[in-house]
């Protein structure tokens, strides 16, 4: 069945009801499936990655098999610094009501 062009038909909008020229509306998707709406450009939801989550396979195999904890935990979190270089947050003070806290030498 032949169709006519329309170069100058109008459509109206399914989401806001606003008149568009047909040729500017659009199916909208949803979760990859169209819904069947057509709908402006400047309205139109863009069907989101996250919504085919689980469709594609990752592997993420985990870096090391049986990885040990950091036996030296608590001093690669300290502060450090050194001369004539130093860090100032080794050398704080700070104080909350009749609570003082003071790090350093």
């Amino acid at each position: 069945m032949a169709y006519a062009s329309g170069k100058k038909a109008f459509g109206y909008c399914d989401r806001t009801g606003f008149r568009y020229p047909l040729s500017e509306l659009v199916y909208e998707y949803q979760n990859g499936v169209r819904t069947g709406f057509r709908v402006g450009r400047d309205v139109l939801d863009p069907d989101q990655p996250q919504n085919f989550l689980g469709r594609v396979k990752i592997n993420d195999p985990q870096a090391l098999q049986d990885p040990r904890p950091d036996t030296a935990i608590d001093a690669s979190r300290q502060l450090w610094g050194w001369n004539p270089v130093g860090n100032p947050a080794q050398y704080m003070v700070a104080s909350v009501g009749k609570v003082t806290v003071s790090t350093g030498d």
